[in-house]
């Protein structure tokens, strides 16, 4: 495992190297992102206390494997979308579509989402993903940007109390799953990564 000051090569530049790059290849990969994001946000998966989606996961995930300029660009194309009024949202078109979805309770953890894929893109860049602590500090990290934004936003609309009661406490068992999920899974691709330009 390397972690330096150096920029290291993200999973999908390792895969895909980066003397194929292209404007179609750049394209390809933002919309089969936002394409993921929209899948992500629609799985609903029986969990305690509440049933969860896999959206931050997939945020956190495309941040550390495309690196920070595609993560951002994937995740602004998601948003963007969503503002034009698809529904690609959780919980879009039942609830809302548009801007009118956006700046309500959820729309703080929308825009945590741009900011956390960013910062675990740059640490993917420094060799972050490659050990099971690393994936899993950087994660944390990731996770704690999106609650960071959402609850503050959500405070601002409901409280303090009722934004921690109903919009971060019913999700962190949830989220430490997929944090754990996360640390396990991109230093597993590295390693298969690795097997394979052995072989």
């Amino acid at each position: 495992m390397r972690v330096s000051g150096e920029t290291q090569p993200t999973l999908l530049s390792a895969t895909w190297p980066t003397g194929q790059k292209s404007a179609v290849r750049i394209v390809t990969l933002v919309i089969a992102g936002a394409a993921l994001l929209t899948l992500s946000a629609k799985v609903n998966i029986p969990f305690y206390p509440v049933p969860m989606t896999m959206q931050t996961f997939a945020v956190l995930v495309i941040g550390m494997a495309f690196g920070p300029s595609l993560a951002i660009s994937t995740v602004g194309l998601y948003l963007v979308l969503g503002a034009l009024g698809l529904p690609v949202f959780s919980g879009t078109p039942e609830r809302g579509i548009g801007w009118a979805y956006m700046a309500g309770p959820t729309g703080g953890y929308l825009i945590g989402f741009i900011v956390a894929s960013g910062i675990v893109g740059v640490l993917a860049q420094r060799g972050y993903d490659r050990s099971f602590a690393m994936t899993l500090a950087s994660m944390t990290l990731g996770m704690l940007v999106v609650y960071i934004f959402g609850f503050v936003w959500l405070a601002g609309l409901i409280g303090v109390e009722k934004a921690w009661t109903f919009g971060v406490q019913p999700f962190l068992v949830a989220d430490v799953f997929k944090i754990l999920l996360a640390a396990i899974a991109l230093p597993l691709a590295w390693y298969l990564v690795g097997r394979s330009t052995s072989i």
